[in-house]
């Protein structure tokens, strides 16, 4: 777009700097070029006219011409309100005004013709409407029947009389102005194509619309450009790294090939061999890998980390496995460390807690080249943590790392940058995964293996207790082991601190008969460990704890998880917790406790879970819950930051903006065709604006 889209808003017909300033500040609309981008929510139907005869109880909205018969004050003070009746020719309905009183006594005058919108009221016989939208009836209204776009607002602007007709209103003065200044950026053969609108079209049908074809056709055009960019601008990405970063060959499979035929306790899923023949080729095609894999609870991605790690170390280089939390990283360790032996590869743990005299012959170890896998948590990352020759990290829960601390790790090797490997058990829906990670290549381990027991998962309300006890009873009777997490959504929260130890009191007082522990973030390190030792031992059968659990926990012999407060838990977590029960042979089962009264979005969360286990599923569901900014976390949100386009009901749209970047990247890289001109052009009249975009997974 042109300088013209760089205009103070105030010079706007209608703004001026009194309302250019609370622009600024309530919404952050600074240019014309701004405005133009303050998308509509939604769109308020004003193409037809009800009487008040038509009016009934069900009616949600009603849009009446009619004149004002009377109006009159009531009330002093805080109860000062006007009262006005207004009429057609079918019968009368009673307005109400509460605020700005002192505007509408000089905006409404009686005899006067008006239009009415708003929600009526039954109200003693009739309908009454509180602060409709009010304004003058002129003949021409009959025929010019529209579409009012809703655009988000604030108090502070609603007091200062800005609403979504003040927006119309500049928008009428603007895109007449602006219709010359629009460049188009996207080419010719899309457009006809997918016949997609031009884009000064799809400005003037979004926010001066005149029936609802328009404004799909406006939103279409608008999400396929949002989208293709995006994509454009992702996969780019992924060419250069593949073309400007060499990577470490891995082609050696001897080590590999032992350990699958000798000493690998169990037959891989079909789909954990697609993958790790998707790794192997990254691996040796002499590209740096930057590969995301994606996988449910319980579906094998650990031993799919290990067997990348043999090839590396096959191919004369250390592997790094990195996990967010110390009880995480030690669970890694002991899991690895029994493949590391039957193999002969050297391993070990390094954590924050790690003493002194044992961090120092790992750091010999590692400088000498003779450790080969360092299992660990941040402290990795640490200056004094040098490698001779680091080819492989492996990065678990990868949400939980910033970019900076992924660029350390690269680092690690000055001399040719480490293959990336991340994994996360919180699976992401496709159209998430395209725009938040379309930078790294996806692979996804979307079978369990064979033998699992679906966990039993039930819904139950705080007045079920003691059902819920004696179930839990029958358990422990057998032999069981079990789950109770509490809500501690910030650490600093003495409130859930008190649940979570009232809950632990609780617990021992009905189950005097089984040692409880507990276990929660500000204990102290060994304090975890000693409460993780004596539930894994058997020694406590019941253990309270808070979501430091969420990930990694693996007692076999626990059946029953129990979610306090449920309904505080996002879908996400309250799938990884369940995911902690059903990894040994016996039925498991999960028991989410909540309070009888419970939002829209907590029931449709708690029937979720109960209806199914497929993580990909239930992350589609919390897409559309929670919006992309909220499940890629507040670091990842930028990357998101979608103006127009819904992940969660644009994924067709998508695809086909992935596919035609992908077509134009591989056959014309470089922009020199005429046809891909605008799109040239267009880069870089954004390329400064834009946020930096990490070139590390």
């Amino acid at each position: 777009m042109s300088r013209f889209f760089d205009n103070n808003i105030e010079f706007l017909k209608g703004v001026g700097p009194l309302k250019a300033e609370i622009l600024n500040k309530e919404l952050g609309i600074f240019t014309f070029g701004d405005l133009l981008e303050h998308y509509p929510f939604r769109y308020e139907d004003r193409t037809a006219f009800l009487t008040v005869a038509d009016l009934s109880s069900e009616t949600q909205v009603a849009q009446i011409k009619g004149k004002l018969r009377s109006k009159e004050t009531l009330g002093e003070g805080s109860k000062k309100r006007i009262k006005a009746v207004f009429t057609d020719n079918t019968g009368m309905v009673e307005l109400l005004f509460f605020q700005s009183l002192s505007y509408f006594d000089k905006y409404l005058s009686v005899g006067g013709n008006y239009i009415i919108y708003g929600k009526p009221q039954p109200f003693g016989g009739t309908y009454s409407f509180t602060h409709p939208e009010i304004e003058l009836y002129t003949p021409e209204k009959d025929q010019n029947g529209f579409f009012q776009p809703i655009y988000s607002l604030t108090e502070k602007l609603r007091k200062k009389f800005i609403d979504s007709k003040a927006f119309s209103l500049w928008f009428s003065h603007l895109l007449p102005a602006a219709y010359v200044h629009f460049n188009e950026n996207l080419p010719v053969y899309i457009l006809e194509k997918y016949r997609l609108i031009s884009k000064p079209k799809a400005f003037e049908y979004l926010h001066l619309p005149k029936s609802f074809d328009e404004i799909i056709q406006a939103q279409r055009r608008l999400k396929f450009e949002e989208l293709f960019y995006n994509q454009l601008k992702l996969l780019s990405l992924n060419l250069l790294r593949k073309h400007q970063y060499a990577g470490q060959i891995f082609n050696k499979t001897g080590l590999l090939t032992e350990f699958y035929k000798n000493h690998i306790p169990f037959d891989l899923t079909q789909a954990q061999k697609r993958v790790v023949h998707q790794i192997f080729e990254d691996l040796k095609s002499g590209k740096q890998m930057n590969r995301l894999i994606q996988g449910d609870v319980g579906s094998g991605k650990t031993i799919v980390a290990f067997i990348s790690m043999l090839i590396g170390i096959d191919g004369g280089s250390q592997c790094v496995f990195m996990a967010p939390t110390e009880i995480l990283a030690q669970q890694h360790y002991a899991g690895l460390l029994k493949f590391s032996e039957k193999i002969g590869v050297t391993i070990s743990l390094l954590t924050g807690s790690t003493k002194k005299k044992e961090r120092e012959p790992i750091h010999q170890n590692l400088k000498s080249g003779e450790l080969k896998i360092l299992v660990g948590t941040h402290a990795v990352l640490e200056d004094i943590v040098q490698f001779s020759n680091l080819g492989l990290c492996v990065i678990d829960e990868q949400h939980r790392f910033g970019v900076a601390q992924r660029a350390k790790l690269w680092a690690k090797n000055p001399r040719i940058p480490p293959h990336i490997m991340v994994m996360t058990a919180t699976p992401i829906p496709r159209t998430l995964a395209m725009t938040l990670y379309g930078d790294l290549d996806v692979s996804e381990i979307d079978e369990l293996p064979p033998g699992r027991k679906p966990i039993i998962t039930k819904h139950k309300f705080d007045s079920n207790r003691l059902i819920v006890f004696q179930f839990i009873r029958d358990e422990l009777a057998l032999g069981r082991q079990v789950y109770i997490v509490y809500p501690l959504i910030e650490e600093s929260e003495k409130s859930d601190l008190k649940d979570l130890t009232d809950g632990y009191f609780s617990i021992t007082r009905a189950f005097p008969e089984y040692a409880v522990a507990i276990l929660h973030g500000k204990m102290k390190p060994a304090e975890k460990e000693m409460a993780m030792k004596q539930f894994k031992t058997g020694i406590a059968k019941i253990l309270v704890a808070t979501t430091v659990i969420e990930v990694g926990v693996d007692v076999p012999n626990a059946s029953i998880m129990v979610i306090e407060n449920a309904e505080r838990f996002g879908l996400s977590q309250l799938h990884q917790l369940r995911g902690r029960v059903g990894r040994g042979a016996e039925q498991s089962y999960c028991i989410l406790m909540t309070t009888f009264k419970l939002s829209k979005d907590s029931q449709v969360r708690m029937e979720t879970m109960v209806r199914t286990q497929n993580g990909f599923e239930i992350s589609k569901v919390d897409l559309e819950l929670r919006g992309p900014g909220d499940m890629a976390g507040t670091a990842q949100s930028g990357i998101v930051d979608l103006k127009i386009a819904n992940l969660a009901k644009d994924e067709g749209i998508l695809k086909v903006a992935r596919e035609n970047a992908i077509f134009i990247l591989e056959n014309d890289g470089d922009f020199v065709l005429p046809e891909h001109t605008c799109i040239k052009y267009h880069l870089s009249t954004i390329k400064n604006k834009d946020k930096s975009w990490s070139r590390i997974s």
